[in-house]
């Protein structure tokens, strides 16, 4: 019988079961009991007894016989627990397709070699049409797996050591100029992604702050609006999850900017309509959202999903140019440089973790700085030659 006890998750008491899995390492099992907290302690002790009685701890193969295509996918559960929801699911996603490739091949783990790896990337970029940039995920969990092979004695040496990965694509971020924000905004307006489009393009809010905005973030009083709370989605095995945290993407993403009057009054309006809405709906209200800003008028949270996919429809419908909802973030640091907004202050209004994020991102954009370094030179009072250097010009 394995070990395992009982633990309190969600006002439900869950068995968390104990076993010794992939290389020796102590995974940990949770299952449901299905027993509310209050009251039901002793059957959910009964329960976990049950549950631990008739656990089957997952087969492991020999290490000789084993499979990359499986041990990477043992290796990604027995990660889980140590790493964000979010985070799991993007590795499910990469893993399956790793995993795919790879068990077509039968390569067992003790023969990985690097040109194994090294062809599976030629094919992911040729047969799968992906870009480098996914090939680089790729990579990292290959080479963080078999990292874990290698500390674990399972392979002599991590074979990633001898691959070359794809060199990483610079990301260049389309944006709009005044007047296409304001086409966009005039053809928003009166849908449910009005205000997601309005917080985009001001405060270049990301998509995940402005559906996780609580009423909390709010202070009417000292006019701040603050992001400390994210809501995302992610899809594993088909079944969507919404995975709410009470941080943001990183510390410097937590931050509390100016309430200015246009958004204290389309707030205000807001808040008064759901208050209505409550009030018409009655018991018909979903109360499981309570708090959040940006709900519809049935206290249904609006998915981030929803606010991607309206956008793109909203642009077709009205001509207006194709860019994604993201880069109303870019189009918000655009005309902050263009207005002569300095990098470091874009840095902070966007949360940033670092300036070289900052940098990196838009740089590229900031013609002030280079016009200002041009007009320095110009006044150094070198003598700059202004007529051709080429003699048989000057003829």
């Amino acid at each position: 019988m394995v070990s395992g006890h009982l633990a309190e998750k969600k006002g439900y008491y869950y068995a968390v079961l104990n076993y010794k899995g992939l290389g020796g390492k102590r995974e940990t099992k949770w299952i449901s009991t299905g027993f509310p907290l209050r009251g039901n302690k002793k059957k959910a002790e009964e329960k976990l007894t049950e549950l631990r009685a008739n656990f089957e701890v997952p087969e492991i193969p020999d290490e000789d016989q084993l499979l990359f295509s499986d041990y990477i996918t043992q290796w990604l559960e027995g990660a889980k627990p140590n790493i964000e929801l979010s985070t799991y699911a993007s590795y499910y996603y990469y893993t399956k397709k790793i995993s795919m490739y790879f068990e077509e091949k039968g390569i067992r783990l003790t023969v990985l070699e690097a040109k194994d790896i090294q062809d599976f990337y030629t094919y992911a970029l040729k047969e799968w049409n992906v870009k480098g940039n996914t090939v680089i995920h790729y990579h990292a969990l290959i080479r963080k797996s078999l990292q874990y092979a290698a500390k674990m004695k399972m392979i002599p040496t991590n074979p990633t050591l001898n691959v070359e990965r794809p060199k990483l694509q610079r990301f260049v971020g389309s944006f709009y100029e005044v007047d296409e924000i304001n086409q966009m905004l005039e053809a928003t307006k009166g849908t449910k992604i009005y205000l997601a489009a309005m917080l985009a393009s001001f405060y270049g809010f990301r998509r995940s702050e402005i559906v996780g905005l609580k009423w909390n973030a709010i202070d009417f009083k000292n006019k701040t609006i603050t992001v400390k709370h994210t809501v995302t989605q992610s899809t594993l095995d088909g079944t969507f999850q919404l995975i709410a945290k009470d941080r943001a993407k990183t510390k410097s993403s937590l931050r509390s900017l100016p309430l200015v009057p246009v958004f204290e009054e389309l707030l205000k309006e807001l808040k008064a309509n759901q208050a209505e809405y409550k009030r018409l709906c009655g018991k018909c209200y979903n109360y499981d959202f309570d708090g959040y800003i940006y709900v519809d008028e049935m206290g249904e949270l609006i998915k981030p999903n929803f606010l991607t996919q309206n956008f793109s429809i909203v642009l077709k419908n009205h001509g207006l140019r194709k860019i994604r909802f993201h880069d109303l973030r870019h189009s918000c640091a655009s005309l902050l440089l263009a207005n002569g907004v300095s990098l470091k202050e874009i840095q902070e209004w966007l949360g940033h973790a670092d300036f070289s994020t900052t940098a990196n991102l838009y740089a590229h954009l900031d013609k002030s700085t280079k016009t200002n370094s041009a007009n320095v030179m110009l006044n150094t009072g070198i003598n700059f030659a202004q007529k051709s250097m080429n003699p048989q010009m000057q003829q």
